[in-house]
């Protein structure tokens, strides 16, 4: 199967990301083993986690997403097959918030010590930290690079400007650069990444891993209707696509997933991972089964006709 380089990190990665913020939330400890079992059985190796996973479920500290993977890993040995991500940044409770050098060198034990390993492959920024300088930030990334704690560094929910602020400020001091960007992005929503980071990212040779890649689940294909949000607990969240520009989009996936024998969550995987510059979409799954369908994106090699029915359907 197919890997790309996580922008300039040495990194190399299958082009589907596993999105871990499942892990303790929707999918208990034993079904969490099975999936990533399945998920590195299936020839895949990028795992995408945060600190702050699960902190909205009621009783959660966060944490929980993160020891799960760790328990797999002690679990099934399988560290050396997988390249794992996660962020540090987001509020995990009393003055543990941000990207200062204090918190992030704290954070970073937090979580390595979670996940029972010596290193983290992709360690990246929640979000921005309007409160920390970026050389501070930048300049404690790269010693924890120099550590061997962190293999590479990215970032996630940063503005335009302020991520090529935080190139310049690595390129000027010698620090450690952002690798890649976690955006949202997926066939409904093109144009903020589009607009804002897109060419960005190209310029620099940044990798770009995309959340929300699947819009919630709206480009499954199983919400047609407000009646069928009662489907899951994110069907609240997928109202806002029910309009005449997503049933556009199904139509567009329908139409090219049966031309492909496959899925529309497959076939819009497949679009991400076909656009230029996209190293590749994070998706999660709650069962082997949704796993194994949604990883069958890696395998389509859409047409240009497809490509072009999908990109001219979802334009904005």
């Amino acid at each position: 199967m197919e890997k790309r380089e996580l922008g300039k990190s040495g990194l190399m990665v299958h082009p589907f990301v596993f999105g871990g913020n499942v892990f303790g939330w929707t999918a208990d400890e034993k079904t969490s083993f099975g999936l990533l079992d399945a998920f590195v059985d299936g020839g895949f190796n990028f795992v995408d986690t945060a600190d702050v996973y699960s902190k909205w479920v009621p009783g959660h500290t966060g944490g929980e997403s993160e020891t799960i993977i760790g328990n797999w890993l002690k679990k099934s040995g399988k560290r050396e097959k997988i390249i794992l991500a996660t962020k540090v940044g987001k509020p995990m409770g009393e003055g543990m918030t941000g990207l200062s050098k204090a918190y992030i060198t704290k954070a970073v034990e937090d979580s390595l010590k979670r996940l029972q390993t010596d290193y983290i492959d992709l360690y990246q920024s929640h979000e921005d930290d309007a409160n920390t300088p970026l050389e501070e930030t930048l300049a404690t990334f790269t010693d924890l690079i120099k550590q061997g704690k962190v293999r590479a560094i990215g970032a996630s929910n940063y503005n335009g400007p302020r991520l090529r602020e935080a190139l310049e400020v690595s390129k000027a001091n010698g620090f450690a650069r952002y690798e890649s960007l976690q955006p949202e992005y997926n066939l409904y929503a093109r144009e903020d990444y589009e607009h804002q980071y897109e060419s960005l990212c190209r310029e620099n040779g940044l990798g770009v891993i995309t959340y929300f890649s699947l819009a919630s689940g709206f480009l499954t294909g199983k919400y047609r209707s407000e009646a069928d949000l009662n489907k899951s607990k994110r069907g609240a969240g997928i109202k806002k696509y029910l309009d005449g520009r997503g049933y556009k989009i199904l139509a567009a996936l329908d139409k090219v997933s049966a031309e492909y024998n496959s899925t529309p969550a497959a076939v819009a995987l497949a679009w991400l991972m076909a656009r230029p510059g996209i190293t590749g979409p994070i998706a999660s799954a709650t069962s082997v089964q949704q796993l194994q369908e949604i990883g069958k994106a890696a395998e389509l090699k859409l047409s240009a006709e497809a490509i072009e029915l999908l990109t001219s359907a979802s334009s904005y």
